[in-house]
């Protein structure tokens, strides 16, 4: 296991800010009160746990497969149906969406490979991730790959009601592969696939996914 780049600064921050009221609780606040200090330092303790846990990049063997989609990210399936696209594709896909708790591993993982032919990044609301509108209105990116045979598969990083800051790393016109990272969302989040109807869907509703690891779907050759 590692920790990702991102969380470097906040990691540092966490670590510093609880050090120094640990160490003034010690000297001042505290000074006769050793079970205060201890719980004090304990409870720090696991703060900053969770606080490192969040940015860790666990080792596992990706999956990889030309007509196969894989999860853009670790969480739980919460909407599979077939509904209207309306920014890029304008037409019937479907939708697969992935909620991340904060205490899900939040690094996003292309789920297919090829070019990217739409990248767009709006700002917005938080609400939170399982409402039904934080699709359209919740801070978000979209990102359109075109596979080698000529599909297109969308997929769309949505900040909820704590993640409020949102990572990406791909542009258009950009070459990806699959299971690379293209992105990053901060402390709860979700993330939404289109594919098309034709597609085999994998998962169900409630299924745990691993990104970069569980196959969504299969698509038609």
């Amino acid at each position: 296991m590692r920790l990702h780049r991102e969380g470097k600064t906040i990691m540092i921050t966490t670590g510093l800010v609880l050090l120094a009221l640990n160490l003034l609780a010690y000297f001042y606040l505290f000074s006769d009160n050793p079970t205060a200090i201890t719980l004090l330092a304990v409870v720090s303790l696991v703060l900053f746990v969770l606080v490192v846990q969040f940015f860790r990049i666990p080792n596992r063997l990706l999956t990889t497969g030309d007509l196969q989609v894989i999860a853009p990210a670790d969480g739980k399936v919460v909407v599979i149906e077939e509904t209207t696209e309306n920014e890029y594709f304008q037409d019937r896909r479907r939708q697969v969406s992935i909620f991340m708790s904060p205490l899900n591993v939040h690094v996003n993982r292309n789920p297919v490979s090829g070019i990217v032919r739409y990248f767009k990044y709006f700002p917005g609301k938080y609400l939170v991730a399982w409402h039904p509108k934080s699709s359209t209105e919740n801070e978000r990116t979209t990102v359109v790959v075109q596979m080698a045979n000529g599909v297109e598969v969308l997929f769309r990083q949505i900040a909820g009601a704590v993640a409020r800051r949102i990572i990406w790393y791909v542009k258009e016109g950009q070459p990806v592969k699959q299971g690379d990272e293209f992105g990053f969302i901060k402390f709860g989040s979700r993330v939404d696939v289109f594919l098309p109807l034709d597609a085999e869907i994998n998962v169900q509703i409630g299924d745990v996914t691993k990104g970069g690891v569980t196959v969504l779907a299969k698509l038609k050759e």
